[in-house]
């Protein structure tokens, strides 16, 4: 899958080991990367699992259109399709099968 990043700044954390435990420390940082490495890995999102531990599921409110999957509770990492126009399906619902490109849009704890 391709991923980009919603700022230039998250693109930069997120491409070093050193800014990435400088911003998160060392549990959380371990944790990004895994992430990043599942979603490189995976052809489509729907290969990312939605049990836990990783639990990637769609946002709702002021977070609709958004995704996030688990990192150090309570972190998330959000983000959202990056297609235009998205790929759904007949009922109007995301068809995770088709999304192969994400745009990360934060790493926080939205609770």
């Amino acid at each position: 899958m391709e991923i980009h990043f919603s700022s230039r700044k998250l693109q930069k954390v997120c491409n070093s080991e050193k800014e990435m435990r400088a911003a998160f420390g060392k549990p959380l940082a371990e944790k990004v990367q895994q992430r990043l490495a599942e979603f490189h890995a995976a052809d489509t999102l729907d290969d990312i699992s939605r049990l836990p531990p990783v639990r990637c599921h769609e946002l709702s409110q002021d977070r609709k259109g958004q995704l996030a999957v688990d990192l150090v509770h309570p972190r998330r990492l959000i983000f959202k399709p990056d297609h235009n126009p998205l790929p759904c399906k007949p009922d109007g619902s995301l068809d995770w099968s088709h999304v192969t490109r994400i745009c990360v849009m934060d790493i926080i704890d939205y609770h």
